[in-house]
């Protein structure tokens, strides 16, 4: 039998299943398509995946989960969005376009796609406005053109399919995560101390959090995804020319569980980090992850908040006009899908994050 379920102001609907003896030990997609039937079991298995399912209280991302009699199941079911998105005139910063795509150089804060909470000023609606007929849908009436993306307040470059010719192309690229030598991505980031080695990798599965729907956490849950992140380590504020806090951290103790506020050593570092996956969250999680958040990262670097006031105050100023976490997709390359071209853009640090970064130069010793 159906659950009761609530409506939001915003539109959301919240249903509560309470499992029957009957569904003992079945898988949670099953179950919940079953009592639900307005949903089809696919869209129950994306909202499980979106994490919009909750287990006795607890966000679970699994559908393959078992249930027993008396489990609680909530599922948020937003609001319906239009079918597609309308174009609208937002300015973008092209950094090269042919007939098969272009590339943009995004700023901060702006969303790629239309998704629940941002209904329209995306890139999707300005790329509609900017393409036309041209952009191509086999991504999605909700993500026409689109095959990678970053997060809202992550500057950089990403590429855009304009026909299905190239979407098929890029696509293959990005899902083959450079593996193959095609495709090229590097990152700028500054995080909070100095990892003890000056370069290194991750190497760390991703899943969304158990405790928070809208976090993504290191988990070693089957619905984990591989997820490896390279890293180097280009400078760190203040220098000490030596690198790393090498012989600071606490041998014995996993990243998390390090002391963070009272080491010595240098304040921050400049990375140059390039990804073998593209995972939500990537890079923000991973460093976070090993003991070095992104600054200006509130979600995962919250930890760190008491390092601000250990930066000089032209520093704190810089960091606080950021407003952001201090990440920027600063190398882009690719094999041009009809040519095979190999095609490689770089992006330069957008004023916010170059005027953190000379202000964490300008750090006493």
């Amino acid at each position: 039998m159906e659950g009761p379920y609530s409506m939001q102001d915003d539109g959301e609907r919240t249903f509560v299943v309470t499992v029957d003896p009957v569904d003992d030990g079945r898988r949670l997609d099953a179950v919940l398509a079953r009592n639900l039937s307005e949903l089809s079991r696919s869209r129950v298995q994306a909202l499980i995946q979106d994490g919009h399912v909750r287990l006795g209280g607890r966000t679970i991302g699994d559908r393959n989960a078992r249930v027993k009699p008396g489990d609680v199941i909530e599922i948020d079911v937003p609001k319906p969005a239009p079918a597609r998105p309308a174009g609208e005139a937002i300015a973008l910063d092209v950094v090269y376009e042919d007939a098969q795509l272009l590339v943009i150089d995004k700023p901060a804060g702006l969303v790629v796609h239309p998704a629940a909470g941002h209904a329209a000023g995306t890139l999707v609606n300005a790329l509609i406005a900017h393409c036309g007929d041209s952009l191509s849908g086999i991504g999605g009436v909700r993500r026409p053109g689109i095959v990678h993306r970053l997060d809202k307040e992550t500057s950089g470059l990403l590429v855009v399919a304009k026909t299905d010719i190239a979407h098929r192309s890029l696509s293959e690229q990005f899902a083959a995560h450079g593996r193959d030598g095609r495709l090229h991505r590097a990152y700028i980031a500054v995080c909070w101390r100095v990892p003890d080695r000056v370069k290194g990798a991750i190497d760390a599965p991703l899943a969304r959090s158990t405790h928070n729907r809208t976090k993504i956490a290191v988990s070693n849950a089957e619905s984990a995804r591989e997820a490896i992140t390279h890293y180097e380590v280009v400078e760190q504020y203040p220098p000490t020319g030596v690198p790393g806090n090498a012989g600071r951290r606490r041998r014995g103790l996993p990243a998390a569980a390090q002391p963070t506020a009272d080491l010595e050593g240098p304040l921050a570092a400049l990375l140059r980090l390039e990804l073998e996956t593209g995972r939500t969250h990537q890079i923000r999680v991973h460093m976070a992850h090993i003991g070095h958040p992104l600054l200006g990262d509130n979600v995962y670097g919250a930890g760190f908040k008491s390092s601000v006031r250990k930066l000089s105050p032209q520093a704190e100023q810089a960091l606080s006009h950021l407003g952001r976490q201090a990440l920027h997709a600063a190398e882009l390359g690719f094999e041009h899908p009809l040519s095979g071209e190999a095609m490689h853009f770089e992006s330069p640090l957008p004023p916010d994050l170059q005027r953190l970064i000379d202000a964490l130069r300008q750090l006493p010793v």
